[in-house]
């Protein structure tokens, strides 16, 4: 099936969507950080938890931006959709969107850089909630979410993340790393994984295993360096007193929001929480 890659200049709505779907998701914070953001002229972007990108997505610096994430599958996915969106599309085209493939796709072992990315891709618009999880082989192991997508859709979206990738550096490391890269008047977004439960809904040692209190602290630390070099930081995380007693700096401001959750997969485990954000933009 042929696709015409100029459906991105017919759709606006698709401006500043991620292509992919993500548990915690930041969509909902994207109109407050970019009040935020408007009150400061900031040269390069880095976002270290990259996830779905919707904060990224969501501001579309026009400068040159520094994505990363330890997860090497996902920022490969951003490379191909950014160097190779035409084969991207085209390869998610062929796989039938049902449970039996699901299951073939998740097991096999792709050796291209593309086919690597559009498993990742499928997988995600196709699973359970949209759940990144792997087994203690690392082999992805959420099941099938009775989901499907529209792959001409698909084409818009990705066609305009390629473009918003433009100037986009790709790392997959620590989190640590990238603050040799931040200068003065750089803007930093940071979304580590909540390992804390929020106030009202319960949800106890969410990734606790792939971010501690340990790592919290690491990333506390890290962020007193972003302040040494005259940069801005701007940190979500679940509003607890633990966070806070970890996060707050003297003279910063502390932000509270309240939203829905989304992560529970019962109805009425999905009540209203709130969460934090932490910046040195007054």
């Amino acid at each position: 099936m042929q696709y015409s890659y100029d459906l991105f200049k017919k759709r606006t709505d698709i401006l500043g969507k991620p292509f992919l779907r993500w548990t915690g998701g930041k969509k909902w914070l994207v109109p407050e950080i970019s009040k935020l953001v408007s009150k400061i002229d900031y040269i390069d972007y880095h976002e270290p938890f990259l996830g779905g990108g919707s904060i990224f997505f969501g501001l579309s610096p026009s400068n040159n931006s520094f994505l990363s994430d330890k997860n090497y599958d996902l920022i490969n996915a951003y490379k191909q959709v950014k160097t190779n969106p035409v084969q991207v599309i085209e390869r998610l085209a062929e796989f039938p969107q049902n449970k039996d493939t699901y299951y073939k796709i998740r097991s096999q072992n792709f050796t291209s850089e593309i086919d690597k990315a559009c498993k990742f891709i499928y997988l995600n618009k196709t699973s359970f909630n949209g759940i990144y999880r792997v087994n203690k082989d690392g082999n992805y192991n959420v099941p099938y979410g009775k989901k499907t997508f529209n792959i001409e859709f698909m084409n818009d979206v990705i066609t305009s993340a390629s473009k918003q990738l433009e100037n986009v550096h790709f790392d997959s490391l620590d989190f640590e790393n990238i603050i040799n890269k931040v200068k003065r008047h750089d803007l930093v977004y940071l979304d580590p994984p909540y390992n804390i439960s929020h106030t009202l809904n319960g949800f106890v040692e969410y990734n606790e295993q792939l971010f501690s209190e340990y790592d919290q602290n690491r990333l506390s630390n890290m962020i007193d360096k972003i302040k040494e070099k005259k940069a801005y930081y701007i940190l979500s995380n679940a509003c607890h007193q633990k966070i806070y007693n970890i996060y707050y700096k003297e003279g910063d401001r502390v932000i509270t929001l309240e939203r829905r959750s989304l992560i529970s997969g019962e109805k009425r485990g999905r009540g209203l929480y709130k969460e934090y954000i932490f910046t040195n933009i007054k």
